[in-house]
């Protein structure tokens, strides 16, 4: 197994899939993102199809829906191009399978989770012509989390333990993380409108989603859960028939954040919602495959420094660097054994969804 397949910035990692999309003969459409890299190189969302435009069962594999994320998403569909069999077994008649690599390309060159907008991208699918849900819970942590200086202080970071006692873990995840539309310079910020990526992932569904039957999804995330375990994630309605397919897709270990059982919290404004909304006419089965690497409290810190550094912008060159290497390691492992590790469950939940789609599933229900 060939850990070239990963790339030490945006930059390399679109060349890489560009490259590979050429070897294999496959058009690459590029969505143009307004803004330059943090090296002044071109951003785009990169969309690679193989098989038919009007095959009835479609997977989609996707990848940087939160921006730095993108190295170990865009490793993953890397590898699965450079796989000769996996090329083969994604020609098999009536199917296609769709790589959008990059959603959030702001993110990944620049290191940050969420989009230039400080939206977090997978918050940002709500109505925005309907009332906006509130998020008391985040307001009432809001003044902990956010550091007025950096590191922050032992006060702050010991008023969040407090509150997870008072309240439980559970309650203070969701309360950070759920998303929240108040507060535009703070975390897990849902936006007020639709940002740049969201709509071009609805023009992106709208050009390719709209003529399958059956359509698989994988969306690869990191930062939660076990080092090195990719945790399949169901995302879809919550009726019992779908998710009865998902388990038996994808086996009984499939997590679901609405009874409890992910380590993520139940979210707002999830991609899914525009998957259903665009594509409604197809049956839809949908995955977040989210990949472990460091433990929730030094990932949390991570992202509260990440979040100080946005609103300081006068913070010196040392403290830059310093505070954009915890953020990338806090999201992407660069290591060869957690390397291995996501590329083998990337692989094997991209066959099982394969078989999915072709009506033979691995598991039993």
């Amino acid at each position: 197994m060939t850990l070239s397949c990963f790339s030490q910035s945006y930059a390399e990692a679109r060349e890489k899939f560009l490259n590979r999309c050429a070897e294999r003969g496959l058009v690459v459409e590029s969505h143009i993102h307004p803004l330059a890299g943090r090296d002044g190189e071109q951003l785009a969302v990169d969309v690679a199809r193989s098989g038919p435009a009007d095959a009835a069962n479609l997977l989609v594999i996707s990848s940087g829906c939160h921006g730095v994320e993108g190295f170990c998403g865009s490793g993953v569909q890397l590898h699965l191009l450079g796989d000769d069999a996996w090329m083969a077994r994604g020609r098999e008649a009536d199917l296609a399978v769709l790589y959008i690599h990059a959603m959030n390309p702001y993110g990944f060159s620049w290191l940050r989770r969420v989009t230039q907008e400080n939206v977090d991208l997978n918050r940002n699918f709500v109505d925005f012509d309907q009332p906006l849900p509130d998020n008391p819970d985040y307001r009432a942590v809001a003044p902990l989390l956010l550091p007025q200086r950096c590191p922050p202080t032992l006060l702050s970071s010991l008023g969040l333990v407090g509150y997870a006692l008072r309240h439980g873990r559970a309650a203070l995840q969701a309360g950070i993380s759920r998303g929240q539309h108040g507060d535009p310079r703070g975390l897990f910020f849902a936006g007020d409108a639709p940002t740049w990526s969201n709509r071009t992932l609805c023009t992106i569904l709208q050009r390719h989603g709209r003529q399958c039957r059956r359509l698989g999804w994988i969306d690869l995330h990191t930062g939660l859960g076990p080092r090195g375990v990719g945790e399949r994630i169901y995302k879809g309605l919550q009726r019992e028939e779908d998710m009865q397919r998902s388990r038996a897709w994808w086996g009984p270990g499939l997590t679901n954040s609405f009874d409890g059982s992910s380590t993520s919290a139940h979210l707002n404004g999830t991609l899914d919602m525009a998957v259903m909304a665009e594509c409604a006419q197809a049956e839809y089965t949908g995955l977040t495959l989210e990949y472990g690497t460091q433990p929730g409290w030094k990932v949390l810190s991570a992202l509260r420094a990440e979040q100080w550094l946005q609103n300081h912008p006068e913070a010196d060159a040392a403290t830059v660097t310093r505070i954009k290497q915890r953020m990338r390691d806090a999201f992407y492992v660069d290591a060869d054994d957690w390397k291995r590790q996501v590329l083998e469950q990337g692989r094997e939940v991209a066959l099982q969804t394969l078989d999915g789609l072709r009506g033979a599933p691995h598991f039993a229900v």
